[in-house]
């Protein structure tokens, strides 16, 4: 019986390690195509091996490759972290647009000769947002949005305390002389000075600049805007010709305009002259005498 029991591990191992031959045939003419001399033995090893070799390289791939993303349920602190910079980021990219969008829309208001709002309520800025944006956009207003877009540091809210404003070391040149009629007043939405002078007067730059707006309003007339150094503003309304166009640099003193009486809220040849710095009104008085 010992010697029995001892003889079966060997046939198995026998049985295992018998060879066959795997033969493939041409099935119309016997011709052998391919011969393989195979043993259960090495089919289980090849079998088994083929099968590590495959969990293996899975794992891998996963472990390492973004295809980890993929695997339902997954998560991980790199995830986790890129999910927090994204939402930080379109929460910023809101807050800007909303930001540019108010700056836009006041500078509309500017230009138009309408009052500027205040945005200190927010609910109330954004359903006026809203409503004024949705309207047909001019030529005009694309360019302002343009101008708007890449400049992205103004702020909006008008009236700011004009002591508190590093305006009175810069030198400003006087765009014209000439007899001051109506003064600033922002109680009256009235945001800057009315200068008449001499019929066909040259109107001129009080900073060097950039042209952000060269056009016609049916409220002002011929409207140009000058964008200084310092996030400053200069307008120029009521003009009768306008010398420059927009996109072009301009020098202090140089000529931009001819005074006018253009405009439905113009009464008689003048010039309406605005400052406004980091987006709010100053008035021009305090810096320069007419």
């Amino acid at each position: 019986m010992a010697t029995e029991k001892g003889t079966e591990p060997k046939k198995i191992v026998h049985k295992l390690r018998n060879k066959y031959r795997l033969v493939i045939l041409n099935d119309d003419t016997f011709e052998e195509k391919l011969s393989l001399k195979l043993s259960r033995l090495n089919v289980f090893l090849m079998s088994g091996f083929g099968a590590v070799f495959l969990i293996a390289a899975t794992t891998l791939l996963i472990a390492f490759t973004p295809l980890r993303e993929y695997i339902p349920g997954y998560s991980s602190t790199e995830l986790r972290k890129q999910a927090n910079e994204l939402t930080f980021t379109t929460d910023s990219l809101q807050q800007q647009l909303t930001f540019n969008q108010r700056y836009l829309l006041n500078l509309r208001n500017i230009i138009s000769g309408k009052p500027v709002i205040n945005f200190g309520d927010t609910a109330v800025a954004d359903s006026t947002i809203t409503a004024e944006l949705d309207k047909s956009i001019s030529r005009e207003d694309s360019v302002l949005r343009n101008m708007v877009e890449e400049e992205e540091r103004f702020n909006l809210d008008a009236g700011a305390d004009e002591s508190h404003l590093p305006l009175s070391g810069i030198s400003f040149f006087i765009p014209v002389k000439g007899l001051v009629t109506n003064e600033y007043n922002v109680e009256q939405d009235h945001f800057g000075v009315d200068i008449v002078a001499q019929k066909n007067e040259v109107i001129k730059a009080t900073q060097d600049g950039i042209v952000v707006f060269s056009g016609w309003t049916t409220e002002t007339g011929h409207v140009l805007v000058l964008q200084h150094r310092q996030n400053l503003l200069s307008i120029y309304k009521h003009n009768s010709a306008l010398l420059k166009k927009e996109g072009e640099l301009v020098k202090v003193g140089e000529p931009i305009g001819i005074i006018g009486n253009s405009g439905e809220l113009s009464s008689g040849p003048h010039l309406h002259f605005e400052l406004w710095y980091n987006g709010n009104p100053v008035d021009p008085r305090n810096f320069m005498t007419f």
